[in-house]
């Protein structure tokens, strides 16, 4: 271990060294042919608590601003609205049946393959194959943690083997969801030096980063190459209480009952849909603080914007905002993520390229799996999108050209243990449509048509038997062409 750390030093202080004699100006990447890419996405963020929306009682200025100078994808979901699944199809480019990751990573899991394979390419090794410096800061949670047996207690984040981080060369990766007292182990540590950090997690977070733009401090990174870098931010995601009182100071006179006013929300507890996170009346006021963590994300967001101006960054840096999955806050009586609803389905995506991009809002029916490949081509890396890929690169549609474009996404909800189980769906132009499979081997069918019932109060399975079979075969038509196994009868 002292020769790894000594060895580990002297890297860091080459890369120092080298990183110092240039001065802040003169930062920009030497090959301007390449662009940066920072992928800002934050934790159960729904897509309504941005400000420009004018949806959810949010202040969100440094957000608002990546939108009004960006492209905003108004359509953009979470395929699966959950972490783990999310990230993985971020990476991979592929949906949860190919990538492996078919729900959150925990201990009760891996023995189930539920985690990221070594062998996988992802965006990360593309990039670093292609001269990119990459980078991880924050939440990574597609790590599989030594199998614990039924009845003990289940780990969820877990240490990253060096030969397992699919080419990112920076790495600070935190533990747990202890916003105030973030753990974080970097580039070198170990599984057992992990650094607490007395600070909440998104500023000092924003601090790491800057410093990694900076070529200097304990985030070197080679200025002479462009930067591909993933910041991953926790909060919003519960305990939403952990945010600091200077945020939480607008919403201090307003209670949960003044802030959601969303026509579906209920504060009673939706006994007639079974799947879905229940206790509403128990989680519900959380919301103000909620609302605080977004509005502090935000300010975190503005300050690292700023240091890629005054490095000479910014205009050839493609700036990234997204979101992992959303969050019910009472709506339809129920309370975070996993389910169809749109607000746990639908999630921020902004692209956003000063030197490049004319901004625009664009209704595109995107998908996670989508983002690798119309990332890589929008960075001029298109003939290296893996095969293995699953998704498309829209990255045309992005400068303005036509081309095909999808007319569904898909709605994916199982256990590792059982890839036939669970929920299936998917979301046109139209409708939103959803089938669970019970436990007693029945199915429940939900169906809405968004276009007169944006709320999504009405299901109307059962009312038209036309419209009914019309949806039931094209997400059979959906579900055959990943070779899913859900449609198996038992």
């Amino acid at each position: 271990m002292r020769k790894r750390k000594i060895l580990g030093f002297l890297f860091i202080t080459i890369s120092f060294l080298l990183g110092c004699k240039n001065e802040s100006t003169d930062k920009a990447n030497s090959d301007d042919s390449k662009p940066n890419l920072l992928y800002i996405f934050t934790d159960q963020h729904r897509r309504q608590a941005m400000g420009f929306l004018n949806e959810d009682p949010v202040y969100t200025p440094n957000i608002d601003f990546l939108a009004q100078n960006g492209v905003y994808f108004s359509k953009a979901v979470a395929n699966h609205p959950l972490c783990s699944p999310y990230r993985a199809m971020l990476f991979t480019g592929q949906y949860p049946l190919t990538n492996g990751v078919i729900a959150n990573c925990h201990s009760g899991r891996t023995a189930d393959g539920n985690y990221l394979k070594k062998e996988a390419q992802t965006i990360s090794d593309v990039v670093s194959q292609n001269g990119y410096n990459a980078g991880l800061v924050g939440k990574w949670h597609l790590e599989g943690p030594e199998p614990t047996n039924p009845g003990e207690p289940l780990v969820w984040s877990a240490w990253c083997p060096f030969d397992r981080r699919h080419g990112f060369d920076f790495w600070y990766a935190s533990k747990g969801n202890d916003h105030f007292n973030p753990q974080y182990w970097n580039t070198y540590a170990l599984e057992d030096e992990l650094q607490t950090v007395n600070q909440w997690s998104p500023e000092h977070e924003a601090e790491i980063i800057m410093e990694y733009l900076e070529g200097e401090g304990h985030a070197p990174r080679d200025i002479n190459k462009p930067f591909a870098l993933f910041w991953s931010v926790n909060p919003p995601h519960n305990p939403f209480h952990i945010v600091p009182d200077r945020y939480k100071e607008f919403y201090k006179d307003r209670t949960y009952i003044d802030l959601l006013q969303r026509p579906n929300v209920s504060f009673v507890d939706n006994k007639d849909i079974t799947v879905g996170d229940h206790g509403v009346e128990e989680k519900i006021n959380g919301a103000p603080d909620y609302f605080a963590a977004v509005n502090g994300v935000d300010e975190q967001i503005g300050r690292v914007i700023e240091k890629l101006k005054s490095l000479g960054l910014y205009d050839n840096t493609i700036i990234v905002f997204s979101s992992d999955h959303g969050e019910m806050l009472g709506s339809h009586g129920l309370m975070h993520k996993n389910i169809w609803f749109k607000e746990a389905y639908e999630i921020p995506l902004i692209v956003h390229w000063p030197q490049k991009l004319v901004p625009k809002t664009e209704d595109l029916l995107i998908s996670v799996p989508d983002y690798m490949p119309t990332l890589l081509g929008l960075m001029g890396l298109e003939k290296s999108i893996p095969k293995e890929v699953e998704g498309s690169d829209y990255s045309q549609i992005l400068f303005g050209q036509d081309m095909k474009r999808p007319d569904s996404q898909l709605y994916f909800g199982s256990e590792p243990s059982d890839p036939s189980s669970g929920k299936r769906g998917f979301r046109d132009d139209q409708h939103t449509f959803a089938v669970v499979k019970n436990e007693d081997g029945s199915k429940s069918y939900y169906l809405y048509n968004d276009q007169k019932d944006p709320y999504q109060l009405e299901n109307i399975w059962g009312r038209d038997q036309q419209i009914d079979q019309e949806v039931s075969l094209k997400l059979a038509e959906i579900l055959t062409k990943r070779n899913d196994p859900w449609l198996e009868e038992k």
